[in-house]
């Protein structure tokens, strides 16, 4: 049996929508339809993709990581069929927080400068690839460790570390912190897109309570309501200030690496004059 794009369709509307009753209603099909579709699906695959044991359907371990593979490949096959991209593709550059840091302007223009026929669409996506391994975006610029299938990464730089407390806490008055400053409290962390883990700090001084947010923007709010302390990039400070959050430095704790990464497989044509510019800006060049 081949498998067809309607194949893929139909596991990602299942996979977005938990149900197999409205994923037949957005795809205009038969419930029956879809479940043999998915049934095909599996059987072509020799994996269950979908628990259906459950009252709430769910994906399996083997579904959650087909659903990248499945995304980015759809998404592929859209761009290349997309006649309004046939002539002047956009290179949709990734990020889920603080983008290139203080290099995100001189990018940006020096792009338009130099290649104004491709433009640059800069998208900020909560997800720890910034909607690279979903196909979302062509190349992202990310924080930390990348560990990902298919992905081709280039250090571009490193920022150092700060901490962020609240406004009105008694550590937002010393002119710097250390890790052991922050583990007495809890430490509000990003699960999603963010960099900072428990790790971080040695394991006989890791902070016993946390909190988890899923973006940046519920981060700051949860330490500027005197819920938490957390951790980032010096990036974060300049870009994203808030009135309830004061940023001090945080020497102690590892610079942080800023990246590139492309899928390898799917890499646009303008990626490696990407990477080029990157390295020319972050060199002063």
């Amino acid at each position: 049996m081949s498998i067809e794009l309607r194949h893929l369709r139909c596991f990602l509307a299942i996979a977005e929508e938990s149900s197999l009753t409205r994923a037949a209603a957005r795809l205009h099909l038969t419930q029956p339809a879809v479940s043999r579709t998915l049934a095909a699906l599996e059987q072509h695959l020799g994996a269950r993709l979908v628990d259906r044991s459950t009252h709430h359907l769910a994906l399996t371990a083997e579904g959650r990581a087909f659903r990248d593979r499945a995304a980015a490949a759809l998404a592929a096959f859209d761009a290349a069929v997309d006649p309004a991209r046939l002539r002047h593709r956009p290179l949709r550059l990734g990020h889920a927080w603080s983008a290139f840091g203080p290099y995100t302007t001189p990018l940006l223009r020096r792009w338009q400068r130099d290649h104004p026929d491709t433009p640059l669409e800069l998208l900020r996506i909560d997800d720890r690839t910034a909607g690279l391994t979903r196909g979302e975006v062509d190349a992202a610029l990310l924080r930390g460790a990348v560990d990902a299938p298919g992905l081709v990464t280039e250090e571009l730089t490193t920022e150092e570390r700060v901490a962020a407390v609240p406004a009105d806490s008694p550590l937002a008055d010393l002119p710097r912190l250390t890790l052991h400053d922050l583990a007495d409290g809890t430490v509000v962390l990003n699960t999603v897109s963010g960099t900072t883990a428990l790790t971080l700090w040695p394991p006989a001084a890791r902070p016993a309570a946390t909190i988890t947010v899923a973006n940046t923007d519920d981060w700051l709010t949860a330490i500027a309501a005197g819920r938490g302390v957390g951790v980032s990039s010096a990036s974060t400070a300049a870009l994203h200030p808030h009135p309830g959050v004061t940023y001090r430095p945080l020497p102690d704790a590892p610079p942080l690496p800023v990246v590139l990464a492309w899928r390898d497989a799917f890499a646009h044509p303008a990626t490696g004059a990407l990477v080029a510019m990157a390295r020319e800006i972050v060199s002063g060049r």
